[in-house]
């Protein structure tokens, strides 16, 4: 399957599935972004990429439309888009429904979500990235599980709930995670200390959770209850009050969580 994709959006995640789409051999028509300039500055890395910053694409070859925008503008530019017949137009998000798609003028809406956190410049393997998969009718659900397979090894049927759940659990696996990285280097550099001395401890942490699972790779003070040495490191934050409360709260957590 060589599909003609048209890319809605300019961001992180719109950048890497044009490049994957392009690298699996299917072609990108049109990159839209409201800023011409994005569009034409995203266009010039792709060979039959037009740039454009109008939602009429009656004159498109595109049968994939892919919307790869934020989940608050979704509804709005699905609602003001004119497309081909037989369009297939799906959105990338894991927290919003189909059914903000719902005003579109395709009958043939889906979501293309693919279980990753990008940023822009650093790459990322599809082969075995889950890539959740769910259309409104079984003509859009088989085109976007084609799309899917030829990128990833691991494509599967979920409805906007399922969807919905993964999301949620993704934010504290990397969102908050990625946080309390933050937080930890901000730490070190407070005391003139070199956060990558830490690197193999976060390398050794994510790998235990996947091998065993994070319910028994979990150590430290709180999971000991060493109560001595978690009030030296909260008198230790005494001088940032909400690092203090979140150090508190989340060891209060794996206490009561191992109890």
């Amino acid at each position: 399957m060589t599909a003609r994709i048209a890319i809605i959006g300019t961001g992180n995640v719109a950048w890497h599935l044009a490049r994957t789409f392009e690298n699996a051999g299917h072609i990108i028509t049109e990159v839209y972004s409201r800023d011409i300039i994005k569009a034409k500055h995203f266009t010039t890395d792709f060979f039959n990429a037009s740039a454009t910053n109008s939602l009429d694409f009656r004159k498109s070859t595109a049968q994939i439309f892919i919307l790869a925008i934020s989940d608050d503008a979704i509804e709005e530019v699905a609602s003001a888009l004119t497309l081909p017949q037989d369009a297939v137009l799906a959105h990338t998000s894991g927290s919003v429904s189909m059914s903000a798609l719902g005003y579109a003028q395709t009958k043939n809406i889906g979501v293309f979500y693919p279980i990753q956190t990008f940023s822009k410049g650093k790459k990322v393997n599809f082969d075995e990235l889950p890539i959740g998969i769910e259309g409104d009718n079984d003509f859009t659900e088989s085109i976007l599980l084609r799309l899917g397979s030829s990128v990833s090894t691991k494509t599967l049927v979920m409805n906007s709930q399922a969807r919905k759940n993964i999301h949620l659990a993704a934010v504290f696996a990397c969102n908050f995670a990625n946080h309390m990285f933050t937080i930890s280097k901000e730490i070190m550099s407070n005391k003139g200390m070199d956060f990558n001395l830490l690197a193999p401890l976060i390398e050794e942490t994510l790998s235990k959770s996947l091998q065993i699972g994070p319910e028994n790779a979990q150590t430290g003070p709180a999971k000991r209850g060493d109560f001595e040495t978690l009030d030296k490191h909260y008198e230790a934050l005494s001088k940032s009050e909400e690092i203090a409360e979140i150090y508190r709260i989340i060891s209060q957590h794996i206490i009561d969580y191992y109890a």
